[in-house]
């Protein structure tokens, strides 16, 4: 797991001149809660992601950068190697049609963050 998350949440906060114990009350979590998701020790909940951006005015990718840099890199190679349906039925017209886009998602993305291959 990435730690990059948790310097862009110190820095955020910082920035913003909360201290921990502010968020803390905001989040409605202890103080040392804030200290584990700044320390890179603990994920945020999903709750807390939200909160995070409203408090910071910040979207959920300029906060966790460096999880969705990870997410991207496991999903590309997961894509790979994703076996083929033992059947074909009337479910898997779409599951192509998606994995198609995610894809083209993931290139997109790609081409964005590290230039022309």
């Amino acid at each position: 797991m990435t730690e990059e998350y948790a310097l862009d949440l110190r820095a955020a906060r910082r920035e913003a001149g909360l201290t921990q114990r502010d968020c803390a009350h905001l989040l409605d979590v202890p103080a040392t809660q804030v200290s584990h998701l700044e320390g890179g020790e603990k994920l945020p909940t999903v709750t807390e992601l939200c909160a995070l951006c409203l408090v910071y005015g910040r979207s959920f990718e300029s906060l966790f950068c460096g999880i969705f840099k990870d997410a991207y890199l496991v999903l590309q190679e997961r894509l790979a190697s994703l076996p083929h349906p033992k059947d074909k039925s009337a479910n898997t017209f779409n599951r192509q049609i998606t994995l198609n886009a995610l894809a083209v998602r993931l290139a997109d993305d790609n081409q964005h963050k590290h230039g022309p291959g």
